[in-house]
């Protein structure tokens, strides 16, 4: 190779750096939030206030949302290649060995990125959109780059194994894909080829050398990674040192801290500029060597700065940029002056937390072993789910057919309690466990009652029940638990049952995607939501209403302290003992000083 990464992204740097640090301001400051506008003005415009898993089909059905999607896809695909564009026209000058300024680096890269226009490249928007950001290796635009399958997506994947092997073999699929596409965008921007033409010369260039890209690809981005971590190490490893050594003074020791996070931050920061650059570095290097191998000519845009972007082009898009700009602003504005957006700090909140059907990460799920085991660990609530039997009895079972709990392969609704209540509910998760049973929800009641706990009830509906809202409430009254339960459900139209049934039952609306004005669902007092779908605004809106927010399922620290900085109500999980140590230590510690101490003993 001639030229090395470092060399490519050295030689131009400050325009490089220059270009990064603007463009990404530009996206958090207008792009991102209009992004977001545009998106509720589509939801609004199809006659949806909110977006659910129920209706999340037909909103993305609507003839009006598909039209709208399509149009927002194709800006969003213009952004981003602008900023693909830009970068590579800076690479290719510094691979020339000629400068280049932000002006004319930008504006070329506008200019290159109006191709998309043309009908013929319509697939660029696959490559850019869906198939970089799905494999996540780190060489997507810098608002694209934050697209993640939901959790509980993933969860439900990596628990089936038949998912599995089908999401393995797609990841397959469009790695082969990319890295036979992976020269697209250098012969789009650099030898205004259209799509299909790029693509042929993509794979055509790759030939034999798809394996050794994605190694170097790979390999290079690891040992970023690894050079970042000892970076953080080394800092603050001679920050600690010196806190050592000027412990005993309260302001070097308050000051060490501050140092910590802004070297963290600055850190971050430097990564985040560099990330796109240096992974484009390398396929430039990469594209340039094979043309070299294959004795194809290279071509070096020149760059005069006039012919850039005619004047009708170039006041179009200044105009756009001074109209998004003065929207933006006013949509802010008026948000503020509204108090639509809140900047007031919320008033505090208990944070508690539910024991996931029970103690299941200790017990098999949703029997009396677990409620006795979340009571032991410490849980202010227990969740579990009920089903309705053929005799209209309510039991515990989140399975409508208990073949993975029991090994019965029949529906509860279509057995009678008798035949369900010696079935061994144990053995499946462990033979320590033999010959647990199913229980009544009116046994759990009087056990809930008797130990003082709390009980989130999710009615999981098959569609054969008789009069289920309605035993339910009964069966709280009877027992004089209203004021100790909610009852939950991922199907609205249960709550409003619910609500019929006694207007004075707490009731929780069970969401995997959750956008929109929840608040004007009147039948939910309060909602339970997946957590990745839970972000601050949301929160403010639910707690501005009055009315509580539950994530789950939240089962690692990293996610348990993200919903403790949202301010959720409720932390629903698998592991007890981590929720609550975990949120113990964010009201009685500074994390930083637990951090510093740690690494300090490791230092004696």
């Amino acid at each position: 190779m001639k030229k090395s990464v470092k060399n490519i992204i050295k030689y131009n740097f400050k325009t490089l750096i220059g270009f990064e640090i603007l463009y990404k301001l530009l996206s958090s400051i207008i792009f991102v939030p209009l992004f977001l506008e545009i998106f509720k003005l589509i939801t609004k415009i199809s006659g949806y206030s909110y977006l659910t898993l129920e209706n999340i089909i037909n909103f993305l059905l609507n003839p009006i949302t598909i039209i709208f999607l399509i149009i927002l896809i194709m800006v969003l695909t213009f952004y981003t290649l602008i900023d693909i564009s830009t970068i590579i026209i800076i690479l290719d000058s510094s691979y020339n060995e000629k400068k280049i300024s932000i002006k004319e680096a930008f504006l070329t890269g506008v200019s290159k990125s109006f191709k998309l226009l043309n009908y013929r490249n319509i697939l660029m928007a696959f490559l850019i959109i869906f198939l970089i950001p799905f494999l996540n290796i780190g060489i997507s635009g810098s608002f694209i780059s934050t697209i993640k399958i939901p959790e509980f997506i993933s969860d439900f994947i990596f628990n089936n194994q038949t998912l599995t092997f089908l999401y393995t073999t797609l990841l397959i699929i469009l790695t082969i894909i990319l890295f036979r596409w992976l020269y697209v965008i250098h012969y789009f921007v650099l030898e205004d080829c259209h799509f299909k033409e790029a693509r042929k010369k993509s794979i055509n260039l790759s030939k034999k050398n798809k394996l050794k890209d994605f190694i170097k690809i790979i390999f290079t981005q690891i040992i970023i990674g690894i050079l970042y971590l000892i970076f953080i190490f080394i800092s603050i490893g001679l920050i600690v040192l010196l806190y050592k050594v000027f412990s005993k003074y309260n302001l070097f020791s308050n000051l060490s801290i501050t140092i910590i996070w802004l070297v963290i931050i600055i850190s971050f920061i430097i990564m985040l500029l560099l990330s796109t650059p240096i992974s484009y570095a390398i396929i430039s290097i990469l594209f340039y060597k094979h043309k070299e191998e294959k004795k194809e000519s290279i071509k070096h845009l020149k760059i005069k700065e006039k012919d850039i972007l005619n004047k009708k082009k170039f006041n179009i898009f200044k105009y756009t940029v001074i109209v998004l700009v003065i929207i933006c602003s006013t949509i802010f504005t008026y948000g503020v002056i509204t108090k639509k957006y809140n900047l007031n700090i919320e008033y505090l909140r208990t944070m508690e937390v539910t024991a996931h059907r029970g103690a299941s990460f200790n017990y098999p799920e949703n029997t009396l072993s677990a409620f006795y085991g979340a009571k032991d660990l410490g849980a202010d609530w227990i969740e579990l789910d009920i089903q309705q039997t053929k005799d209209r009895k309510i039991i515990v079972s989140h399975d409508t057919n208990l073949k993975r709990t029991t090994g019965l392969n029949k529906n509860v609704y279509d057995l009678t309690y008798d035949e369900i209540k010696d079935l061994d509910a144990g053995s499946f998760f462990s033979t320590d466990f033999k010959d647990e049973r199913i229980p009544l929800l009116e046994d759990v009641i009087k056990f809930a009652k008797d130990h003082n706990i709390k009980l989130n009830i999710e009615i999981k509906p098959s569609g054969k029940e008789v009069d289920f809202e309605k035993d339910i409430a009964t069966l709280i009254l009877d027992y004089d638990f209203i004021d100790n339960c909610v009852v939950t459900s991922q199907v609205y139209d249960v709550l409003e049952n619910v609500k019929k049934a006694n207007n004075n039952i707490k009731t929780v609306y069970v969401m995997s995607l959750a956008y929109g004005n929840l608040t004007t669902l009147e039948y939910a007092d309060n909602f339970s939501i997946e957590a990745s779908s839970i972000t601050k605004t949301l929160v403010s809106k639910i707690h501005n209403e009055g009315k509580e927010i539950y994530a789950w399922t939240v089962n690692t620290a990293s996610s348990i302290n993200e919903m403790i900085d949202l301010n959720v109500d409720n932390i629903i999980t698998d592991n007890i003992t981590l929720a609550k140590e975990t949120i113990y230590n964010s009201k009685t510690s500074n994390i930083i000083k637990e951090f510093i101490k740690r690494i300090e003993n490791l230092l004696k």
